[in-house]
């Protein structure tokens, strides 16, 4: 533990601290004083920080020390002695991703590739993997904090945390095959801001169903009261709807124009028509039933995403006013309608493909209050008959006497 001391025999302080597993101790010509005390505090802070980011120049700090002499001859030692070297940090993760891929998606391989091509590469490029440091690392992140993008918008925490991630990984790896420690140890993930969902409420959907252009009402019905994700409404094909039952089988999404399994194993379920959504399907039915996909264009091609946010959605909440709001905003509008009409959480949990109703309570109960008056009124309503019923005691006994 680095600590401040007076030396005894001159009454002069004296810093003592560890640096490299070595207990030093550097002179001043500083008296013992509180002001003096002070000062050195903020130097020991200093140079404890500098420690830990493996950023501390002895000979800097202390020039003449003979601390620092026989720190610099360990380093030239270390630097003459023939060390494993380690592969560079381009062609080890060149390696890293090849052996990875195959457990990804096309989605989230393509992601990576261009996180790796785009941010790390260059950041990293020329540097033995085996070399790199924390200071490194963490200033690497720093400099992702003033990347700016569209609006002059700066990355998000989020947004740095995903870049960051391979680099944790691809790091961790390297550290396991060659035997070194990961510099990436102790570095924690950004905290990132809660997002907050804005769904509509009964009246507004009501509005956009009733306004929308005729040939997307259906699809529009089904995303309010389904609450599937836009890659699965994307993704759904005649084969996955079970009129019979009154079901949609959530068994695949589509993403980045590719048909894939579902985000995660809850993500396949099952999802119970209401009247209103088993009335729309027959209804398109007619319309692109000799198609594959349920929702799609006049040639039975799939319906792209920001064709049909630029075209249909954005404009049709311009016109009718109402604040604009992503699409996915239709499925946390399925959650809350869910949620204020009474429905069993767990049911609800199951139709939006959530392991558990923690994530259902989360993120919807604050919508609920506003749209059930189950807000504490049910508790109001309690007390006013329990106060009025002993009101109505007091008065017969008063009464009867």
């Amino acid at each position: 533990m680095a600590s401040i001391r007076v030396r005894k025999e001159t009454g002069k302080l004296f810093l003592d601290f560890v640096y490299k597993n070595k207990r030093c101790r550097e002179q001043t010509m500083l008296d013992d004083t509180q002001a003096n005390r002070r000062k050195l505090e903020t130097v020991l802070k200093k140079i404890e920080a500098e420690i830990m980011l493996d950023i501390f120049d002895y000979a800097k700090s202390f020039p003449g020390s003979s601390n620092a002499l026989k720190f610099q001859e360990l380093a030239s030692q270390a630097s003459t002695q023939s060390a494993p070297s380690t592969p560079l940090f381009e062609e080890f993760a060149d390696l890293w991703f090849s052996e990875m891929q195959i457990q990804w998606r096309r989605s989230h391989s393509e992601t990576i590739a261009l996180t790796i091509r785009k941010y790390l590469v260059p950041a990293f490029e020329g540097k033995e993997v085996g070399s790199i440091t924390k200071a490194e690392i963490l200033a690497f992140r720093s400099t992702l904090a003033k990347v700016t993008v569209r609006n002059d918008k700066s990355l998000s925490a989020s947004r740095i945390n995903k870049i960051m991630m391979p680099l944790r990984m691809i790091m961790g790896e390297a550290a396991n095959r060659h035997n070194f420690s990961s510099p990436y140890t102790g570095i924690k993930s950004l905290k990132e801001p809660r997002t907050d969902v804005q769904p509509f409420t009964i009246s507004e959907v009501n509005k956009i169903i009733n306004s929308v252009r005729p040939d997307y009402k259906n699809y529009y019905l089904v995303r309010f009261f389904t609450g599937m994700r836009t890659s699965e409404v994307h993704g759904l094909q005649w084969e996955y709807v079970d009129f019979e039952n009154r079901q949609i089988l959530i068994r695949q999404a589509l993403v980045r124009d590719e048909l894939i399994y579902t985000k995660n194993d809850s993500s396949f379920r099952n999802i119970d028509m209401s009247e209103p959504v088993y009335q729309a399907l027959l209804e398109q039915k007619k319309t692109t039933g000799q198609f594959e996909f349920v929702f799609c264009g006049a040639m039975g091609n799939h319906l792209h995403l920001h064709n049909v946010n630029n075209r249909v959605w954005y404009p049709l909440l311009r016109n009718l006013g109402l604040k604009e709001r992503r699409p996915y905003q239709t499925r946390h509008t399925a959650g809350t309608l869910w949620l204020a009409s009474g429905e069993a959480p767990e049911w609800i949990a199951r139709q939006m493909g959530h392991t558990t109703t923690e994530m259902l309570f989360r993120i919807y109960s604050r919508y609920v209050p506003n749209l059930t008056r189950q807000d504490g009124s049910a508790f109001e309503r309690l007390l006013a008959e329990q106060l009025s019923q002993t009101s109505d005691k007091k008065k017969k006994e008063s009464t009867d006497a």
